[in-house]
């Protein structure tokens, strides 16, 4: 397997190297897009410095991404998915983990997966988003350093009483990519635990 590092934020790097993966095999079949760091701290206060960071990677960093991998689907002519990482985060105020900014970006990437669904879909790009509910990442563990109880809080608010792992996404990201979901586009796929349900 070969491995490219790239920086989300870099629009010339991310096409170049969308460019150079794709024409490996004159093709460019599916991208998941996931960008994510996050900011703990209440509105008021917020430094303008981390809001355009959070923004710049969470927001930015998957328009990027996706706007990438569809103008090379549109150069080989190939139909394709692209999956876009948002978050539960976009669709509810979590409780326990005062982030407004990481919170109104995953709502910014969801609306940005149907408005890229409507323009690209004639052309046979599929575009979902992905919403997962709280997961078990070094991001979250940084939650927990700074907010000790929203573990606690956030197991409580949930039907399954636990937390995710990251493999328990691997399913719904090859049933986006693939034909299985050939007729799905524009749509938020939420695997919470039942946390927005309850």
């Amino acid at each position: 397997m070969n491995y490219k590092c790239i920086d989300v934020r870099d629009e010339a790097n991310i096409n170049n190297t969308l460019g150079e993966i794709a024409s490996e095999s004159q093709r460019l079949d599916g991208m998941i897009c996931a960008a994510g760091i996050n900011h703990v701290h209440s509105a008021i206060g917020h430094s303008q410095q981390a809001l355009d960071e959070v923004m710049k990677i969470n927001y930015n960093g998957v328009f990027n991404s996706a706007t990438a991998a569809a103008k090379q689907m549109f150069r080989y002519k190939c139909p394709g998915s692209i999956l876009l990482i948002a978050s539960m985060s976009g669709v509810v105020a979590n409780k326990g983990m005062t982030s407004p900014v990481y919170n109104s970006s995953k709502a910014a990437v969801i609306q940005l997966g149907r408005c890229l669904a409507m323009e690209w879909g004639r052309h046979g790009i599929r575009v979902n988003s992905l919403c997962p509910g709280h997961i078990i990442t070094p991001m979250v563990e940084q939650v927990f350093e700074k907010t000790p109880t929203a573990r606690a809080t956030w197991e409580s608010e949930n039907m399954l009483g636990r937390l995710a792992m990251p493999e328990e996404f691997r399913g719904v990201a090859l049933f986006a990519l693939s034909d299985a979901s050939s007729f799905m586009t524009g749509s938020s796929i939420l695997i919470d635990g039942g946390h927005t349900a309850w």
